[in-house]
């Protein structure tokens, strides 16, 4: 259980009223939202002065660590809450720099006398907070966190488990359903909340105003449409648009869905949870609403169990030391991955010569986004399907691309279809041609981010080198010149693969989970997640 670090800030006249008396620091960090947001109401109660803040770490912002994407969907976000915080006659206050050295100053500058911020599990965020409580303590300033970024306190899982983290969805399920509901979420402040706080000053708005990319040092120029924007508005609203098409909520079953559609066959909520634009336990709540007296859909496929994925994965990320890396992670396989850095930047930049493969990278890299099953396929590709590159390799890039991209669901999921924690049947691969042709023969998705290959006829837009010269002539793209050929033979490279996993296997320390043996003569087809989640529920 996560405490509360406070002491009494004032003395109650009546159960409902409080002396105004704290001049209040709100740090926004992840919950980037005025819903559902406890540590700004228990701030607001009482305070005579709030100054709502974000702080550009260059921890978490570099360009290196952020891409463009990422860092304009930031931007909006931050955008949308300095607007909402208006309407309460409030603003939001941006600066930049390291926190331990930024806030301090301000605590000075601005006679602080209390801090609010949402509780954040990440190691980095563990540790930075501890820093800023010594720091703020030191000046004698009341430090208040709560807990809203997940549906239920992280720690108190690990303790209802014997102090280790369920290594298995039924687990973490059979915890929390002990556990009871998610906490319900709270309303945002109203102007009535407000009515005591002093509104805020213009004479600051120079000098704590809301970066622009460019003052942010970055090209804008390349950069394509936003089709995801950020904030809070943009998140209840596409909430809502959801909530009213019941059927589809109440039926929705994750593997089901399509990794190559043209338009997205999920909600595309994930950049929206991740920033805290929206909270998780809303979107629980409104979820439940829906399926109330309905037949739906049940965890692990349902939209409710996909929530559910996440406390998993944020579970384990604090129970598991090292979570985000092999070494040093008593969870995960050790595999003598290859550091092969050609074939790194071809699965970057989608220069693989699989139309499927390079599809799904150029999304990414335009977008911010893929479907779940797409993360899949391209994952799989990277480390034990084919280029037998390390998993962490793509999570660095993953974490700079994708606008969901989540510490803790990032290092989990890439460890799980690396087969190096929580999934061990590595003997089944996603193959980068078939996998792709089942929910789209006609390779439409790929003539919408591979326009080179658009031409190609179906039977060949996955395999443009297969496709006889005069067929390549045609299509306006000569394979090898046009559009690189592929850099490996997949249906070779995926075997010889398999034996090297099975030689990772039986490394593993005694009392491991048992290497799975593959039958002899039946030939294996690429799973689905309906065939990973049933394989997990087996051994759980």
């Amino acid at each position: 259980m996560v405490p509360t670090v406070s002491s009494p800030a004032c003395f109650a006249l009546h159960p409902q009223v409080f002396i105004m008396t704290h001049v209040c620091i709100h740090w926004f960090r992840k919950g980037l939202r005025l819903h559902d947001n406890p540590a700004l109401m228990a701030a607001l109660r009482d305070c005579k002065e709030l100054y709502p803040l974000f702080i550009l770490d260059p921890y978490l912002y570099d360009q290196n660590r952020a891409g463009i994407n990422r860092l304009r969907f930031l931007i909006s976000s931050l955008q949308d809450l300095d607007c909402s915080l208006r309407k309460l006659n409030s603003r939001l206050f941006v600066v930049r720099g390291k926190p331990e050295e930024v806030l301090p100053k301000l605590f000075t500058k601005w006679n602080v006398t209390k801090l609010s911020y949402e509780y954040d599990t990440e190691p980095y965020s563990r540790s930075r907070d501890k820093n800023v409580t010594t720091l703020a303590e030191e000046q004698r300033i009341q430090v208040i966190y709560k807990i809203s970024h997940t549906l239920y306190d992280i720690d108190r899982i690990i303790e209802e488990n014997n102090g280790k983290p369920p290594l298995t969805y039924n687990r973490l399920r059979d915890i929390v359903k002990a556990l009871g509901s998610p906490k319900k979420p709270i309303p945002a402040p109203t102007v009535e909340d407000m009515k005591n706080i002093a509104p805020f000053s213009e004479k600051h708005k120079p000098e704590y105003g809301i970066p622009s990319l460019e003052e942010l040092g970055l090209d804008t120029s390349s950069l394509a449409e936003e089709i995801i924007p950020g904030g809070e508005q943009e998140a209840l609203r596409r909430l809502d648009t959801y909530m009213q098409r019941t059927g589809w909520v109440c039926s929705f079953e994750k593997p089901n869905t399509s990794p190559n559609s043209l338009s997205p066959s999920t909600t595309v909520l994930s950049p929206y949870v991740t920033f805290g634009c929206l909270s998780a336990r809303t979107f629980w709540w409104r979820l439940a609403e829906v399926y109330q007296g309905k037949k739906h859909s049940d965890p692990p496929v349902s939209l409710h169990g996909q929530l559910l994925w996440r406390e998993f994965f944020y579970t384990a990320s604090v129970g598991i030391p090292n979570f985000n890396k092999m070494t040093g992670n008593p969870a995960c396989t050790q595999v003598d991955w290859d550091e092969n850095q050609e074939y790194l930047a071809a699965w970057r930049e989608a220069r693989t010569g699989f139309p499927f493969i390079d599809a799904i990278m150029t999304q990414l890299r335009q977008e911010g986004w893929i479907h779940h099953l797409a993360r899949h396929a391209v994952a799989c590709f990277l480390t034990r399907g084919d280029l037998w590159i390390s998993w962490e390799e793509g999570q660095k890039v993953f974490e700079k691309l994708l606008l969901d991209g989540d510490w803790a669901l990032n290092a989990g999921n890439w460890q799980w279809l690396s087969a190096s924690t929580f999934f061990h049947q590595f003997f089944r691969v996603y193959s980068p041609v078939a996998f792709g042709k089942k929910t789209d023969k006609n390779g439409d998705y790929i003539k919408k981010y591979l326009p080179i290959l658009k031409k190609f006829p179906p039977q060949y837009i996955y395999e443009p080198w297969k496709a006889p010269r005069s067929v390549q002539q045609a299509a306006g793209c000569i394979v090898g010149k046009d559009y690189p050929k592929p850099i490996i033979e997949h249906e070779v490279i995926s075997k010889k693969n398999i034996q090297r996993m099975k030689q990772a296997y039986a490394r593993r320390p005694s009392g491991s989970t048992e290497s799975p043996t593959k039958k002899q003569g039946v030939k294996r087809k690429a799973p689905t997640v309906v065939d990973l989640i049933q394989k997990k529920q087996k051994r759980s």
